[in-house]
């Protein structure tokens, strides 16, 4: 194997040194001007203590069969030959399948895991379930719950408002106002789910203020904007009430551009009714928001004007979409940018993710990627992808979605691939109630997560080091070689050899692997590719010789400017093909928790509410600096990050005095769901009443047996309510929380979320 190679992940490009099996160290790809830190977590992951050397059975299941238990989580392991793994658990598939239809296999498998094309752990298992009769799936995602539904209907999309956003270049030259809603955070600009090989954010931004630029920050953390810029830290949750009075003032002191809106939008009669408070009595003006959001009505009716006195672009993070009622944030930002007629013009308008992943604010690539066909699934049942627990907990109950009446399926077997929802879901000790139920649970993944230690079957799998793939992203403009850094750890494999052998136990090998090994399989979908595009392309020898290939990208792009120049030739795909500032649609759907038009709705965890005088501490759970997720928490990059071993939470001073903590102490974070330890820095970046603890530290209860054990390693999903967006989308909900903190007095627990669990002789 070569001493060195170039290779991609989420968060980067990189060379590597590889040593006895194991990455050595690495090196940010020349062409990155600010690469990632989270590239450190790299050396020493191949051979870490916490990957999965062998398959192995949780004993319990291999004793007595399978069906609902509780020892999930808390049972030793028995380490099985790869054989003697295919055996049982292509038989429990076709026991499964047969005894209660392909309805009743969860192909769950959410997460990013590898930036590859083709060893995409999502895709090989959803192409494989595909083969053998189909699978109940998920829709949308934990980031963009709420957004990948209400966006559809207001503006017709939802990717084009990453995919095609108005770029960088185009904000450093235009904009004079950049309004940012969640903040924009740089440290989130560093992953995009397909791979990334440069950063170009924070050099936009200093060009941007080099320009004369100004930044507005509403964040309770100051550091969601890194350098100058007018920060204001409201009350968490009350973003929407801002919002609205922002538009009142618009709209009270003639500032709102009511061309643009008869043109352009529909409904915006209706929902001024609501905003002027002529049907309720209440004018959401900026009185009415000081008392709920902590600022001053001077403060918000002087920067309404600002935004009505020059170019501004008006943002929200994903982040605010991740609450309960997140669906009118995004929906109120899109109005209050509409009001301003400001949508199409370069430098104006409204976007949406950017500080949220390294895509908005990109150029677009002008051709699709390469890709592993999934094939048909002949089942049609589908969950929100946030109600996992739900469907697992109440079979054949119904439920609402997107205007929908469905019920949820009776889920016997949950495979699961690629992803660790002990990071990505709330409320844990429910989650891990949920999956208390299935007969079988199956986790295909390359170390010992707490997804993994739930299971009844894990399959170990290779990481991308350990295979080769290819990897690009929608808006970066090379495509890249990933080849083999190593050989496979231990008895590795990768996920297609494993689904290769299930297939033949199932006798439908030759519909899976169509006669191709994965290394043919990667020549066929890019030759399959090339053979789709209008420009020249090397052969997929010459690519694999060069290490990347360069495509053409769609450059000075303006969000919606070709629906500003003619907004009949380029309808937007919504029922009036305008901006639907009222959706009749969804009004006519009768929900309570989401109506017509974007209002507020009192959030259910806020330090407004009865619920805060329990619970005094606002919670943030953002996403981590140092990785990615969940992903490669043992590296050290993630672990710098550690106090006392633990996850840090960041408080305010003033907090922290009053609770008698100091720097480094190990705190008790908990409320009436659950609680977990967590190590203490001290920030007076961080709001009065807030504190910010990232998501991504390994589930670890103190007591594996006890459902409702404290994680002693600092995830604050043990937290977190488990409770939809609204009837509309069921997106997540987990970023904000209220809490109370304590200083830990007694001896604090080991951390012992990186080891593996027992594995016994068979």
């Amino acid at each position: 194997m070569a001493p060195s190679q170039t290779s991609l992940t989420h968060w980067g490009a990189f060379t590597a040194t590889v040593r006895a099996g194991d990455i050595a160290s690495v090196r940010p790809w020349a062409g990155d001007a600010d690469p990632s830190p989270a590239l450190a977590n790299l050396p020493g992951s191949v051979r870490h203590r916490s990957r999965i050397t062998t398959p192995a059975v949780r004993r319990g299941w291999l004793d007595d069969g399978p069906g609902p238990t509780t020892r999930r989580g808390a049972d030793e392991f028995v380490a099985v030959t790869w054989d003697e793994l295919v055996s049982l658990l292509g038989d429990e598939l076709r026991r499964v399948a047969h005894d209660h239809g392909n309805e009743a296999i969860y192909g769950g498998s959410y997460g990013w895991s590898s930036a590859g094309r083709l060893h995409h752990a999502q895709s090989q298992v959803h192409r494989f379930l595909n083969c053998i009769g189909g699978y109940t799936y998920s829709r949308h995602s934990y980031s963009l719950g709420a957004t990948g539904v209400i966006m559809p209907r207001v503006v017709g999309t939802h990717d084009d408002l990453f995919k095609r956003s108005t770029q960088w270049d185009v904000i450093v030259e235009n904009t004079d106002l950049l309004v940012c809603f969640g903040g924009l955070a740089l440290k989130n600009t560093a992953v995009n789910d397909g791979g990334t090989t440069a950063h170009p954010a924070r050099h936009a931004l200093n060009r941007f203020r080099d320009r004369g630029g100004r930044i507005v920050s509403f964040s309770p953390l100051r550091d969601d904007v890194e350098g100058p810029c007018d920060w204001y830290a409201p009350v968490p949750g009350t973003d929407v009430a801002i919002m609205l009075a922002l538009a009142h003032v618009l709209a009270t002191e003639d500032l709102a551009d009511r061309r643009f809106l008869a043109t352009y939008c529909t409904g915006y009669d209706r929902f001024e009714r609501y905003l002027l408070g002529l049907d309720d009595g209440t004018p959401k003006s900026p009185q009415w928001a000081a008392s709920l959001c902590g600022l001053t009505a001077e403060e918000l009716t002087a920067l309404a004007r600002r935004m009505a006195a020059g170019r501004t672009l008006v943002t929200v993070s994903w982040s605010l979409q991740r609450t309960r009622h997140g669906e009118q944030a995004p929906w109120m930002a899109m109005t209050l940018a509409a009001m301003l007629g400001q949508i199409g013009l370069p430098g104006g308008g409204f976007g949406h993710g950017y500080g949220s992943m390294n895509e908005a604010g990109l150029a677009p690539i002008r051709c699709a990627l390469p890709r592993l066909p999934q094939g048909i699934n002949p089942v049609s049942t589908f969950i929100p992808v946030a109600a996992v627990s739900d469907m697992l907990l109440h079979p054949g109950e119904p439920f609402d979605y997107n205007g929908l009446r469905l019920t949820y399926p009776d889920i016997r077997l949950v495979y699961w691939a690629g992803g660790n929802p002990f990071h990505h879901h709330q409320n844990l000790p429910r989650l891990r109630r949920a999956l208390c139920r299935p007969d079988t649970v199956v986790v295909h993944d390359p170390y010992w997560t707490a997804m993994a230690k739930h299971a009844d079957i894990v399959v170990p799998s290779t990481t991308f080091a350990e295979r080769d793939d290819l990897s690009g992203s929608r808006n970066d403009p090379l495509l890249m070689a990933m080849p083999r850094l190593t050989e496979p750890y231990a008895q590795a494999r990768d996920d297609y050899d494993t689904f290769t052998a299930l297939a033949r136990h199932l006798g439908v090998e030759d519909v899976f692997t169509e006669g191709r090994t994965s290394w043919q399989w990667l020549r066929h979908i890019y030759e399959k590719w090339m053979a789709t595009l209008d420009f020249e392309v090397p052969t997929f020898d010459e690519f694999w010789a060069a290490g990347q290939v360069r495509l053409p990208t769609d450059d000075g792009l303006t969000l919606l400017a070709d629906f500003r120049a003619d907004p009949a030739a380029h309808r937007l795909a919504t029922p009036s093909g305008k901006i639907e500032i009222f959706s009749a649609e969804i009004d006519g759907f009768g929900y309570d928790d989401c109506r017509g038009h974007p209002r507020w709705f009192e959030p259910t965890e806020w330090l407004g509410g009865r619920r805060a005088a329990d619970y005094p501490l606002h919670l943030v759970a953002n996403q981590p600096a140092n990785r990615l997720h969940s992903q490669l928490d043992g590296g050290a990059a993630s672990q710098s990050s550690k106090v006392a071993g633990r996850e840090p939470i960041r408080m305010n001073p003033h907090d922290a005095h009053e609770r008698g903590v100091t720097a480094g102490d190990v705190v008790r974070v908990y409320n009436d769901r659950g609680a977990c330890l967590a190590g203490v820095v001290l920030d007076d970046g961080v709001r009065r009443r807030v504190v910010q603890l990232s998501t991504g530290a390994w589930f670890d209860p103190a007591d594996p047996a006890d459902l409702d054990s404290m994680c002693v390693h600092g995830n604050p999903n043990v937290l977190t309510d488990d409770v939809g967006t609204s009837s509309l989308a069921h997106g997540c909900t987990g970023a904000h929380v209220l809490v109370q903190v304590e200083k830990y007095t007694a001896e604090p627990p080991a951390v012992r979320a990186h080891q593996p669990p027992v594995l016994a002789p068979r």
